[in-house]
């Protein structure tokens, strides 16, 4: 399928990172975007942005039901599971869209995009067993959920901040996923929905036209990311965790701007 205004070569570099993604976030529970990101070097923000929504939310879908047994009954969602999070998300996702579609939001990029690749590379870096686990009510929850949702009004991605709070508590690989995928896919939801209504423009031909080429590629990799998933241990899925933020993290300074001049740095070494 050929697209208007997109060569088949970048057509391949999408489809190749998308299938990165997807294979990536099955495996972890979330971080679809985070290597999707890269996507928006060769996609305007407010096309690719949208596209990472979509997909993500397919991804989501894909995973949870071969993790069903993994997932908390919605009737135990508060006050230690998803709601929380999901009570605050939904108060700001309309907040990171509106970003979107009018503020500037370089600068806050930078400073998030920062903030996950230092975090990132601590816990890393941190011996094992060498943390504090801090102790958080549903207030506290539901103020991460609302800060996510409005990093991912305007990054596509939602689960940064509730994967770092997880991380900062230190909780198990199965209770984390029971968290985070449930919220990622709510809020991806209803930033499609809000979308819909408020920017239908968003969706136009070359939109669907992007979806109905990389969803065949997608959800095969998600499919691959859950099966490799039940050999991981709690370890191993910390690790891929925080080397997935700081990816993200990475992925936001180059959508921040530093795209531009890593190209230009790349193409001075001959790369």
């Amino acid at each position: 399928m050929i697209i208007d205004g997109f060569s088949p070569v970048t057509i391949v570099l999408l489809v190749l990172i998308l299938a990165a993604s997807a294979l990536m976030s099955g495996l972890s529970g979330f971080g679809f975007s985070a290597i999707g990101a890269l996507c928006l070097i060769m996609l305007p923000p407010k096309l690719g942005v949208p596209l990472l929504m979509t997909l993500s939310a397919a991804n989501q879908i894909l995973s949870l039901r071969q993790l069903k047994a993994d997932m908390r009954p919605i009737r135990h969602w508060w006050p230690d599971g998803p709601a929380p999070y999901l009570l605050g998300g939904l108060l700001g996702v309309p907040v990171g869209l509106a970003i979107l579609g009018g503020l500037p939001t370089s600068d806050l990029m930078l400073v998030f995009g920062g903030f996950l690749v230092i975090y990132a590379a601590y816990s890393l870096a941190r011996p094992h067993g060498a943390h504090a686990t801090l102790q958080g009510g549903w207030l506290a929850s539901s103020l991460v959920g609302m800060s996510g949702g409005v990093i991912g009004g305007f990054t596509a991605f939602p689960g940064a901040a509730v994967v770092v709070w997880n991380g900062l508590r230190h909780v198990p690989k199965r209770e984390a996923r029971a968290i985070v995928q449930p919220y990622i896919f709510v809020l991806q939801i209803l930033s499609i929905a809000l979308l819909a209504v408020h920017r239908p423009e968003t969706f136009n031909r070359t939109y669907w036209g992007l979806v109905a080429i990389t969803v065949p590629v997608v959800l095969p990799c998600t499919l691959m990311g859950v099966k490799l998933y039940h050999s991981l241990s709690d370890v191993n899925f910390r690790r891929i965790t925080f080397l997935l933020l700081g990816l993200s993290g990475f992925g936001l300074l180059l959508k921040a701007g530093g795209a531009a001049e890593l190209l230009a740095a790349a193409r001075a070494m001959g790369l």
